[in-house]
């Protein structure tokens, strides 16, 4: 619930990709508290205990859409689903999206490919597949629809050994941008802007150090947690809740004058 008490996005519908873990799962959980209807996609068999018991904890509001964001018979199955169910949709945060590390010397094709086909190729398909029924939905809304796509601070900042991810995300940067303007320029009632966590407390990130320490960079993930709350001004990672916040202000109309922007949620990494 947001700190006013009011449900500031009731009568709007979210969609929210990789929306049973992590970010998208935060960004979900804060949704549904402002009021709002939300169908996530992820990867998870519907039938599966962990989707069952996530949904059942989220309530009625939630629904969700077994998809793969690389593909566009999936997006045609999620657009059919949320047009049935709802007939209209506010919210769109490209979220889904995997990290790839290592010298890029020894990275191989075939994972450049698997990141830009999920975390570039998933941004451009969920938005071209939802373009018209934004533009319609946000006609009625003060700011009209949003897209929120999530890039990285990586995005914006380089790092060693991480190539494939910031290029990938620098994309996802530049594309919004990119959308912004084009939906702008012809009046349609739609805004996009791209945010940028830092480290946060996720899955794929505790993921992304256990792979580091399997390839002999630590010995424990916890080394790496110290290291980079070390190096993060504020001195610890974010938890998703307060990206979630973040995306709830893109969101809402309290943004209606904010597109093709960046919002950066770092604990002060890129002021550095």
């Amino acid at each position: 619930m947001s700190d006013l008490g009011a449900q500031r996005l009731k009568g709007r519908v979210a969609l929210v990709t990789g929306g049973l873990r992590g970010i998208g799962l935060a960004c979900v959980e804060r949704f549904l508290a402002e009021g709002a209807e939300v169908v996530l996609t992820d990867l998870e068999d519907p039938g599966s205990d962990y989707a069952i018991d996530t949904l059942k904890r989220l309530g009625k509001a939630a629904s969700y859409v077994r998809a793969n964001v690389t593909s566009e018979d999936d997006w045609a199955k999620v657009l059919a689903a949320v047009t049935q169910q709802h007939g209209k949709l506010h919210i769109l945060v490209n979220n889904a999206g995997i990290d790839l590390t290592g010298p890029v010397a020894t990275t191989s094709l075939k994972g450049w490919q698997r990141i830009m086909s999920i975390n570039v190729d998933g941004v451009f398909l969920g938005t071209r597949t939802f373009v018209p029924l934004l533009g319609a939905s946000g006609a009625d809304v003060k700011g009209g629809s949003s897209i929120i796509n999530v890039s990285s601070i990586m995005g914006l900042v380089g790092m060693s050994e991480v190539s494939g991810y910031n290029a990938s995300k620098g994309a996802v940067r530049m594309f919004t941008k990119s959308v912004a303007l084009e939906f702008a320029e012809k009046r349609m009632p739609i805004r996009a802007n791209s945010l940028h966590p830092g480290f946060v407390v996720t899955p794929l990130l505790k993921e992304g150090f256990q792979r580091w320490v399997d390839s002999g960079v630590a010995d424990d993930p916890q080394v790496l947690v110290d290291m980079v709350s070390g190096k993060t001004p504020m001195g610890r990672l974010a938890d998703p809740s307060e990206l979630a916040s973040a995306a709830f202000f893109l969101a809402g109309s309290d943004s209606s004058y904010m597109t093709g922007a960046e919002l950066v949620i770092d604990g002060g990494w890129t002021a550095q």
